[in-house]
């Protein structure tokens, strides 16, 4: 299917590897080809995206880029974007696969012959070259000089936690972005993964975060903070890693001020008394870490639109701290990198107003036009951080893209 989708200048493909993240949604879907499409430009804006989504009931599928804040909030970002998606993108796809165990359905006028040309694409991928000379925007050295001068900030009360990120990129290079994403999800396969073209962007994304999903009703956000190594061949420290994360004190406090966050951002928009905290401080399993993942649910005010809950909610705390507009700031003025895609969120929207998210993290970016290749790893900042430990948990995140490329003993 993906290798048959590579014809199209856009598409989406959506995939959570059998994962059964409760609350469940569908298994792996391809939206291909664009009937219509709504993008950011200089008369652009949310509105004009509401007004997009609401001229028509139909399948729409997209991104929301990191930057978006910059409408949102009171903000700008200065920092070079080096791979330049557009603000905000969703198209209606000509063709909609559906694949799940009972087999695949394809929403199209001509769904016999594209099953055929489906079933006649070639099944083999060009493996891709082994990367060299991949760098960080920041030197060790550096990062914990700038994570010094943000507990500093949060002595001063200007914060409490705060995300920040730091960028791994490689420059003239080529890649098959299909083969690397094949890599990356036998690597690591992950429930909101997903192959996303845009013209001649990419983004090759293993994501284990849902950012929002809405079913009636109802919404859903499941922020994720605390990270812990598996330990592969030794089930009982394998498992000792589990226990010290679920025990942990600082990933507890990182992961209660996201759901604080997450509830004071729910409740903007939900019937009061209906924000609730699922579950807190639950702990899942992925092929390199354990995750503490934590559960924030609501009900909708009537006549909440789309982009009304876009307003109360992005960027996801779980990327940015609290409070979240003095962490934009701070983020800002010490990361190197505008964000994009990355810290984003891609998904859908359904023909009746349902919508599912993903958090785009573990993810790499790559704009073909200009060879450029990048990923980006972040972790939570407290006052009580260790530097150093803050700079292996972004190594430890990006394990299994360093591991694809080829860049260990590189860094």
């Amino acid at each position: 299917m993906l290798n048959w989708a590579q014809q199209f200048s856009i598409f989406c493909w959506l995939d959570n590897h059998q994962y059964q993240v409760k609350p469940h949604s569908l298994e792996c879907i391809l939206a291909a080809g664009s009937k219509r499409k709504i993008s950011t430009g200089q008369d652009t804006s949310l509105h004009d995206l509401q007004q997009f989504i609401d001229s028509k009931s139909s399948w729409l599928f997209g991104h929301l880029n990191y930057d978006l804040k910059n409408e949102i909030e009171p903000l700008v970002s200065l920092h070079k974007d080096y791979i330049q998606f557009p603000d905000f993108f969703f198209f209606e796809p000509e063709i909609l696969l559906h694949l799940d165990e009972k087999g695949l359905t394809i929403e199209a006028a001509n769904a016999g012959e594209l099953f055929k040309e489906i079933c006649a694409a070639s099944t083999s991928i060009a493996v891709h070259e082994n990367i060299a000379g991949i760098k960080s925007r920041i030197s060790k050295p550096e990062y914990i000089s700038i994570i010094e001068k943000l507990q500093q900030h949060i002595l001063r009360g200007d914060c409490y936690e705060i995300n920040f990120c730091i960028e791994f990129f490689a420059e003239d290079v080529f890649i098959n972005p299909l083969a690397v994403y094949k890599g990356l999800n036998a690597i690591s396969p992950n429930p909101f993964s997903a192959f996303y073209k845009l013209e001649d962007k990419y983004l090759l994304c293993a994501s284990p975060e849902r950012f929002i999903k809405k079913q009636g009703k109802n919404i859903l956000s499941q922020p994720i903070k605390g990270t812990a190594k598996r330990i592969d061949g030794d089930r009982g420290k394998d498992l000792q890693s589990r226990e010290q994360l679920y025990h942990s004190r600082k990933d507890r406090a990182e992961n209660v001020m996201v759901v604080d966050l997450v509830r004071n951002d729910l409740s903007k928009i939900c019937e009061e008394g209906t924000v609730l905290v699922e579950e807190l401080y639950g702990i899942y399993s992925f092929p390199q870490v354990y995750q503490m993942i934590s559960t924030i649910s609501g009900k909708l005010n009537d006549k909440t639109s789309f982009t009304d809950i876009v307003r109360a909610t992005f960027p996801m705390g779980s990327m940015t701290g609290a409070p979240k507009l003095s962490v934009l700031q701070l983020i800002e003025k010490y990361e190197k990198t505008r964000r994009g895609i990355f810290s984003g969120a891609l998904g859908y929207i359904s023909p009746g107003g349902d919508f599912d998210f993903n958090v785009v993290i573990r993810s790499m970016m790559y704009n073909a036009s200009v060879k450029y290749l990048s990923y980006l790893v972040g972790s939570g900042i407290t006052f009580y951080s260790d530097p150093e430990k803050e700079w292996d948990e972004c190594l430890l995140k990006a394990r299994a893209i360093r591991k694809l490329l080829s860049e260990e003993g590189n860094r």
